[in-house]
């Protein structure tokens, strides 16, 4: 099949994944925002996607589309290093045009994954996970305001997140750009505008991320403080 057996194919598999994966995190970060306004703003919409068939359908898909671009993105990055073989230890200048985020996107991959597993826990396990199994019955599963105010009270969990941002946004600045380029809009006038638009519309979805985390810490301090 042309999407598996060619790298071409492969290429573009990671791209329509990783355009789907963007337009999720752009409602993600909206609706944490919302509990920067009224948390029980926020827990009507945690309550509207618990443990609905429609929200377990989206999980799912969700889910579905993250396992298969990090397998395509592990497959592409062997067959690479395959083809290049020795060359790749060969000490050679790197071209101004190659950005260090697409020399790294791998790594940068990692890093979002492992911050994957630590949102997993602070959030999924205690909200749809609970309310699908009752594990942690003295969890409200629908005070995800509750949370997130337990969550980034602590220092350590703002400093993970942010580090976990940080590489999010390296990552999505040159996939963003890079996705669009494979599925077949790079001629030469819009090349420059869609890494401008991919530079600020990942910094618009990091930096409202980012922007829930250290409000819900400063907002803890200022409480701890009174």
């Amino acid at each position: 099949m042309w999407l598996s057996n060619s790298s071409v194919g492969r290429k573009v598999v990671m791209s329509i994944t990783g355009l789907a994966l963007i337009l999720f995190l752009t409602f993600h970060m909206a609706m944490n925002l919302v509990a920067i306004i009224s948390g029980d703003a926020y827990n009507v919409v945690c309550e509207f996607l618990g443990a609905n068939w429609y929200a377990l359908v989206a999980t799912t898909g969700l889910a579905a589309l993250f396992v298969v671009h990090i397998v395509y993105a592990f497959w592409l990055t062997i067959q690479n290093r395959k083809a290049r073989g020795s060359e790749r230890y060969a000490v050679v200048d790197k071209p101004k045009s190659v950005e260090w985020a697409s020399q790294n996107m791998l790594v940068l991959g990692i890093i979002i994954i492992a911050g994957l597993g630590l949102h997993f826990a602070n959030f999924w396990y205690k909200m749809q996970f609970n309310e699908l199994t009752n594990v942690l019955p003295n969890v409200d599963p629908q005070d995800g305001a509750a949370l997130i105010r337990e969550t980034f009270s602590s220092p350590v969990f703002v400093a993970l997140y942010l580090v976990w941002l940080g590489a999010l946004w390296f990552h999505l600045t040159h996939g963003f750009w890079s996705s669009l380029q494979t599925i077949g809009l790079n001629n030469k006038i819009w090349f420059e505008r869609w890494k401008l638009v991919s530079n600020i519309y990942s910094t618009v979805i990091v930096g409202g991320f980012a922007l829930v985390v250290i409000v819900f810490f400063v907002k803890s301090l200022m409480c701890g403080a009174l």
